[in-house]
């Protein structure tokens, strides 16, 4: 497909700019003509890569991290047969290619050595500062031997809690993903099915919300091929055949630049194809693709007013398709994202998506917070290393991306979410929204939140744990129920109960979509199972009462929370009634202490249960609990029941994939209940019987697999098994 200019002297091409295209990156780039074995003159593909964007880059301090890195990595080798430089290199020239400053290609040629070779981060900090030492540290993952199972999932905790502090970590972590995709074939098939699925689930929308949509497209094609092959090859068909014939576009294209030249607008329109899984997306909501489906017209200007004009030229001189119009430039996404989005009508009738926008706005686009540089360098009176202080954009055209909405959110509720399973299925959850809207308090100030955040979200968002005595609300002015979801734009305003020892009912959960709410009800609930709720009708009631004009909110009938069922425990010393806790849902072999309630039954928990050690700073002492022995009368079906919610987004054959993977798993089905789909999500509780409660972990992941699912946990109300 062919682009060019409108006016090319008007706008001249910037050569420190050049078109982004990672697909064309290959081993073939990294090696050149030289032998496997020697790789002099690799680092000088990054080296032009990176002078295209930094003309001025001091490359000293690349060459001896390059030196380095192929010395402590000499003698390995990748599963595929090549020397193991060559994977650091690939992930430092993505990177260059994308725009990353010095600093950035500094730490990505190291990224392995610390977790990988004898180099150690005392080394990394002393020949090439404390900088590189962080991001270096940032992505280096920690060993199965110290964490077994929870490796994992606490990596990328800390990760992402470095990421927190420097987002260039986030950068360097999915470029390595990207290029262990692109060489994944090597691997056995289950294994590259389990790296996939975390790609989908947890790299692909940080990508997204760090803006990087070259990293992202690429990433989600990878994937696409791995994990819905008939699917892929399909689309793969139909693209190859669109190819292979006239490209409509190119008549619409014609038109658009011989329209905006009159127009006297200097502006470059390119036809720009979509994705692989762009075009599968597009083909499942039409049900069948037009012609001009595979790809949709860039304009590129030098300004943001352009964009405005470019817009009135199109929509005066082509018949505009109203409802496809967006503007995110005046109100850019959540991940720094800004075009406008429209479509029109060509001559011919058929109809052409347009996309406008400046090249700054376009490499920002592409490049997300890589396009960026050093966040930090807008700071310095003068550059570390001879690159920072000359390659920071002007900080009046540059957004801190260091700790947006998002990523202050998650790290707040990761904190409380101390055991790795809660924090790994929370984050796939967290993950899954994916868009963002905006409210306003009554201050003037806002509040990010995912869309289709209730009132609930927002006061647990804006208060913190006071929100437990949140009693209703007021959105745009008007009363609402705490259920109220809201919408990008509204005003609400928080009303909170005089009495701060009432709290949460347990319906709030129902309506919690945030997970710093959805854990902070929780912890409340398991630490008063048997406490009255807040002083007015929860989200399921009318409204809240209308407070006084100069008073406190009046009062309303108190709720309780309802009580559970008996556990296979025996309390030492005691012959209390017992009941296993709904926070944390024990099974055996789980070790576990019981908690003294009101009326004197035991409530039992895990031991790291977090409302354990909340009970103990209150003064309720925990009692000795152990599982019941055979000669105590223990039934061993009892004993490995448990009850499980799955949340997904609806699809067909769902819940024969779900009951499918837990028979693998050799559990049975005692009940089940499948929840009304509530935008497009469904909710599945299944109270199972497993013949080893060892089983449990592996169930769970199971059932995690199966496509669509984005949490399976406990039950925080487990159900009646009679």
């Amino acid at each position: 497909m062919s682009a060019e200019a409108a006016d090319p002297a008007a706008v001249p091409r910037r050569r420190s700019r050049p078109r982004i295209d990672l697909r064309r990156l290959g081993r073939v780039a990294l090696l050149g003509p030289v032998s496997r074995d020697r790789l002099p003159d690799a680092i000088g593909h990054v080296a032009d890569a990176h002078r295209a964007h930094h003309p001025d880059a001091d490359l000293a301090i690349l060459h001896r991290a390059y030196v380095l890195a192929e010395s402590s990595h000499r003698g390995q080798m990748r599963k595929s047969g090549e020397p193991y430089i060559t994977h650091p290199l690939a992930v430092t020239l993505i990177l260059a290619e994308l725009g990353a400053e010095t600093t950035t290609l500094t730490a990505s040629l190291l990224h392995d050595t610390v977790e990988d070779t004898e180099v150690t981060l005392d080394q990394v900090r002393e020949q090439f500062g404390e900088e590189v030492c962080y991001l270096v540290d940032g992505v280096t993952k920690l060993e199965k031997v110290d964490y077994g199972a929870a490796a994992e999932p606490e990596t990328f905790r800390k990760m992402l809690v470095a990421t927190g502090n420097d987002v260039r970590v986030m950068s360097i972590k999915l470029a390595d993903r990207l290029h262990n995709m692109r060489t994944l074939t090597v691997m056995r098939p289950e294994k590259q099915a389990r790296i996939a699925k975390v790609t989908r689930d947890v790299l692909i929308p940080l990508a997204e919300r760090l803006g990087v949509q070259a990293l992202k497209t690429e990433l989600e094609d990878l994937v696409f091929a791995i994990l819905d092959p008939e699917e892929y090859e399909d689309t793969r068909a139909l693209i190859a055949d669109a190819t292979d014939g006239e490209d409509p576009l190119s008549a619409i294209a014609d038109s658009v630049r011989a329209t905006l030249r009159e127009a006297g607008i200097g502006a470059e329109v390119l036809i720009r194809p979509r994705h692989f899984v762009s075009v599968h997306r597009v083909r499942r909501k039409r049900g069948e693709l037009r012609p001009t489906d595979f790809g949709r017209l860039l304009v590129l200007v030098g300004e943001d007013a352009d964009c405005y004009a470019v817009l009135g030229e199109l929509h005066t001189c082509f018949t505009p398709v109203i409802s496809e119009f967006k503007d995110f430039v005046a109100a850019p996404k959540f991940n720094l994202y800004q075009s406008l989005h429209t479509a029109v009508v060509g001559p011919e009738g058929a109809v052409a998506e347009v996309l406008i926008r400046t090249h700054r706005m376009h490499k920002v686009a592409e490049a997300g917070v890589v396009a960026l540089g050093n966040p930090y360098a807008h700071d310095a009176a003068t550059a570390q290393d001879g690159t920072t202080a000359t390659q920071a954009e002007p900080s009046d055209e540059r957004a801190d991306p260091t700790r947006p909405g998002w990523l202050s959110r998650l790290l707040d509720w990761q904190e409380s979410a101390t055991d790795p399973d809660t924090f790994w299925t929370t984050l796939r959850a967290d993950l899954a929204q994916d868009r963002e809207i905006t409210v306003f308090r009554t201050d003037g100030r806002t509040l990010g939140l995912p869309a289709g955040a209730s009132c609930v979200d927002a006061a647990y968002a804006q208060h913190g744990e006071r929100a437990h005595a949140c009693i209703g609300a007021r959105v745009n002015g008007r009363l609402a129920t705490l259920s109220t979801v809201l919408s990008d734009g509204d005003t609400v305003q928080l009303l909170l109960a005089q009495d701060t020892a009432s709290g949460p009912s347990p319906e709030w959960l129902d309506h919690a979509r945030t997970p710093a709410a959805r854990i902070a009800i929780t912890g409340w609930l398991s630490a008063h199972p048997d406490a009255p709720g807040p002083d007015a009708p929860g989200p399921e009631a009318e409204g809240p009462a209308e407070p006084a004009a100069d008073g406190p909110h009046p009062t309303a009938p108190a709720r309780t929370r309802s009580g559970g069922r008996a556990a296979n425990v025996l309390v030492d010393g005691s012959e209390s009634p017992t009941r296993l806790a709904g926070c944390c849902t024990p099974v055996p072999p789980d070790e576990v202490v019981g908690i003294v309630v009101r009326g004197g039954a035991v409530t039992v928990h895990r031991q790291e249960c977090p409302a354990v050690a909340r009970m103990r700073e209150i003064g309720r002492a925990p009692v000795a609990t152990r599982w019941r022995e055979e000669e105590d009368g223990w039934s061993d079906t009892a004993a490995c029941r448990v009850t499980l919610v799955a949340e997904s987004f609806g699809r067909p054959r769902l819940l024969a994939d779900l009951t499918e993977a837990i028979a693998t798993a050799d559990a049975a089905i005692v009940s089940a209940t499948v929840e009304p789909p509530s935008e497009q999500r469904v909710r599945h509780t299944y109270t199972l019987q497993l013949p080893d409660a060892a089983g449990l972990p592996a169930l769970m992941r199971a059932m995690r697999e199966v496509a669509g699912v984005y949490d399976v946990s406990r039950a925080q109300h487990p159900a009646a098994t009679g």
